[in-house]
């Protein structure tokens, strides 16, 4: 191991092992990032303008967690390894095995919360932006169990705080999904927080504009210190299916944002 590796602290990737039952932290985490989200949620919902109640939050729960199971699941299947699947379709609802595409559950919770919100004639900017304040909560905690998992690390690099993944081979690398869980959960989740604080959510669209587009300028940024997938490598210009991916959301993002302003 290079002198200034930090020691990867291997994890096991199973919580709780019950029998046959293994429950993983990287289920556990969808789980607990669903909840959390839903109980910040509730509290927005509470607050003015007070455009959507108590009862359209606790009932869209279900629906947002199939939109992100499975939006995220058939994301990942169609961006990122579609040739492998198409051989082995089989392999598709294995979810255990790994394999996620936020931007695939991005479009699974944007056609669950047109759907939910058409069906309860429901404002729909307004329920939207609530959502979109807590997407960092499960993106924190997505990061993490990826962290745990071994998996999704960074390019190569000699930086002290580098470390050497078990699953990364022998050299060191940046440990990217830190990163991530720090500027796509934390840093996105406070300036979420702070734009609410100031009556954000009086203009309908700005806050899912500002998620939208603070998550697109996060996941690029933090492309450049991870490691591209390795059946699809670096694609056009040098870029990833990650850059790629966030430009539509970092265009729509700033479009809802103008809007918003200028409506408002």
């Amino acid at each position: 191991m290079p002198l200034l590796a930090i020691p990867y602290p291997v994890i096991n990737p199973v919580a709780l092992s019950l029998g046959p039952l293994e429950i993983r932290w990287y289920a556990l985490a969808y789980i607990v990032g669903l909840l959390i989200g839903w109980r910040y949620c509730l509290a927005l919902a509470e607050r003015p303008p007070r455009l959507v109640g108590r009862k359209d939050i606790d009932d869209f729960l279900a629906w947002a967690t199939l939109g992100v199971v499975l939006g995220g699941r058939i994301g990942y299947v169609l961006f990122y390894n579609f040739g492998y699947f198409a051989a082995h379709p089989s392999e598709i609802p294995a979810m255990w095995h790994g394999g996620m595409s936020f931007h695939g559950g991005a479009l699974g919770v944007t056609a669950a919360i047109l759907w939910f919100t058409r069906k309860r004639r429901l404002p729909v900017l307004a329920f939207a932006d609530i959502i979109a304040a807590a997407i960092p909560i499960g993106l924190f905690f997505g990061r993490i169990a990826n962290f745990i998992n071994d998996e999704l690390w960074g390019r190569v690099t000699d930086v002290p705080w580098a470390m050497v993944f078990p699953n990364g081979g022998p050299v060191p690398r940046h440990p990217s999904q830190l990163y991530e869980a720090f500027f796509e959960g934390i840093v996105l989740f406070l300036l979420l927080l702070a734009a609410e604080r100031r009556g954000a959510r009086r203009r309908p669209g700005l806050m899912t504009g500002l998620f939208l587009a603070g998550y697109a300028a996060a996941r690029m940024s933090g492309e450049l210190f991870r490691q591209p997938d390795a059946q699809l490598g670096f694609l056009i210009f040098g870029t990833t299916m990650g850059q790629l991916l966030s430009l539509p959301l970092l265009v729509a993002g700033l479009w809802l944002i103008a809007r918003a302003r200028r409506v408002g």
